[in-house]
């Protein structure tokens, strides 16, 4: 068992408050990402539960043991930090046993636990090999065979990847992933990029300002956002917002119109919502239908053409950019006047105060 529990937690800076009361439960098992922009408190959470940031307030539980006052050495966790932190001097063998040897662990098995790790993350060739003279990639296989070796009840990660290039993000992501698929254990992740926590995770925790603003799988955040910040945070490219006000209110939905008049069909709960209210209507690039003789018309100012998909960067009347996926290759050009169509089951619509209105419908590929 490792279940991480989150009470009430709070972490103040001298009068500044990081993390406001953040309640969250981890279960045993599962892969956790904690995702948001730079300053939104998802490194320093992280810090709360390895223990190297004294908790302010609140309570921290690991399989219902409070750890407050537990050093990080006496909580069964493990980090893997954005630099390496490997020592230069010292051979990769010499790397993963050291944290063993510390605590005492006898020679025979500190040997056994070094050599399972390593055939793990296939570098057993580099063992008697110094940090310089890996690679990036064989170094973070490193960095992560010296956690696995302690054998923690929960894995943290604080942004491992990012000193890495694009493609070997890519090959690390898939890595880490089975890794956890192997080993089962707990696995706390933090990451700014929403690609990376969409890929990875059982379980998004997505904060902004010490807060968490929504918690769920990565299709929970993708189909039903709680919010304006998470709906253009989660998905990329980021979901298109347009100003828009209700023109009806009918028992299955909504009526949402333009500055130009164009109305659509919005397939969200009316309940409580007034005619005349100024409300956002955000769509996915991917759910746009252009080219179609209804909808409100767009000029396409340039054109990604990539093969097997196409994105298609357009204005609308007001000025206001919208972005379309398009799968496939297109014949419009750039230049050109199109128009847009906005899918009522495709449609979310956030009040003034940026909460989502439920929907109603959600198709297959939406």
């Amino acid at each position: 068992m490792a279940v991480v529990e989150l009470e009430k937690l709070v972490k103040d800076y001298a009068g500044f408050r990081a993390i406001h009361g953040v309640d969250l439960t981890i279960e045993d098992g599962e892969f956790c990402v904690f995702v948001g922009p730079s300053g939104c408190g998802k490194s320093t959470l992280l810090r709360m539960i390895a223990g190297l940031e004294e908790i302010s307030d609140g309570e921290l539980r690991i399989d219902g043991q409070r750890v407050n006052e537990l050093r990080a050495a006496e909580r069964g966790l493990a980090m893997v930090f954005q630099t390496y932190a490997l020592y230069p001097h010292m051979t990769v063998r010499e790397n993963l046993a050291f944290g063993l040897e510390n605590i005492k662990t006898p020679k025979d098995e500190i040997k056994q636990r070094v050599d399972d790790a390593a055939r793990m993350l296939q570098i057993t060739e580099h063992l008697e090999r110094r940090p310089k003279q890996l690679s990036g990639g064989q170094r973070q296989r490193v960095a992560i065979g010296r956690a696995v070796v302690r054998e923690p009840k929960v894995f943290l990660f604080d942004e491992p990847l990012s000193n890495l290039d694009a493609e070997l993000r890519v090959v690390m992501r898939g890595e880490i992933s089975q890794l956890h698929r192997r080993l089962g254990n707990t696995m706390i992740y933090v990451t700014h990029d929403q690609v990376e926590a969409m890929t990875m995770a059982d379980k998004i925790v997505v904060l902004k300002k010490g807060t968490i603003q929504q918690v769920g799988s990565p299709l929970d955040l993708y189909n039903r956002p709680a919010n304006h910040f998470v709906a253009g945070f989660i998905g990329s490219p980021r979901m298109n917002f347009l100003e828009m006000t209700v023109a009806e209110v009918r028992n299955d939905g909504i009526v949402v119109e333009d500055s130009s008049r164009h109305r659509f069909e919005a397939a969200v709960s009316p309940e409580g919502v007034a005619v005349g209210e100024a409300v956002t209507v955000g769509v996915r690039p991917e759910h746009l239908e252009i080219g179609t003789e209804r909808g409100q018309p767009v000029t396409v100012e340039t054109i990604e053409q990539l093969g097997g998909e196409s994105y298609l960067y357009c204005t609308d009347a007001s000025g206001k950019p919208i972005t379309v996926h398009k799968s496939g290759q297109t014949r419009i050009r750039a230049g050109e006047t199109a128009q847009v169509f906005l899918p009522a089951e495709a449609i979310h619509v956030f009040r003034k105060d940026g909460t989502a209105l439920e929907r109603l419908r959600i198709g297959e590929e939406v």
